[in-house]
């Protein structure tokens, strides 16, 4: 579990990231396609990842599948970010975490899909929130997001 704990989320951080959730939040399902029309400009083969993407013929702005999974990766993200430091770790259930982690190792994902999740994400939340938006609320998210990633990562481990 210590790998897990919280190093370095400031009260500061904390506050910004919370300020920032709650601007988003009314938002989140518009804001989690968003997120990941991002990721998809960014990384047109990351849909190869995605196995209800490949042989839709839907366009990816209204297939109802990859709405789901946006707006439940978008809030997971942020609500983890919002709990950091109140929980001192990252706040997934073991089952959540172990499923994630197994999950993103069977998809092949590597660490570059995770600085692109990070850029689409950090690059959303500025364009949601730009009257508040900061060099230090960027910094709060991407230290939230790399706790997160961290996480995942930890259970990316092939099952023996």
């Amino acid at each position: 579990m210590s790998t897990l704990e919280v190093r370095g989320f400031t009260e500061e951080q904390e506050a910004l990231v919370v300020k920032s959730w709650n601007a988003m939040k009314k938002n989140s399902g518009e804001l989690g396609l968003k997120f990941f029309l991002k990721i998809f400009e960014i990384a047109p083969s990351a849909q190869k990842m995605f196995s209800f993407l490949k042989d839709s013929q839907v366009p990816l702005e209204k297939n109802p599948k990859l709405k789901t999974h946006a707006v439940s990766v978008f809030v997971m993200t942020c609500e983890s970010a919002v709990q950091l430091r109140k929980a001192g770790k990252v706040t997934l259930r073991e089952s959540t975490l172990k499923k994630l982690g197994a999950s993103h190792l069977k998809n092949g994902v590597v660490d570059e899909h995770f600085e692109v999740t990070k850029f689409a994400l950090l690059e959303t939340i500025k364009e949601a929130v730009p009257e508040i938006w900061s060099p230090a609320m960027k910094d709060a998210w991407g230290e939230a997001y790399d706790q997160l990633v961290g996480a995942i990562k930890s259970e990316m481990k092939p099952s023996s």
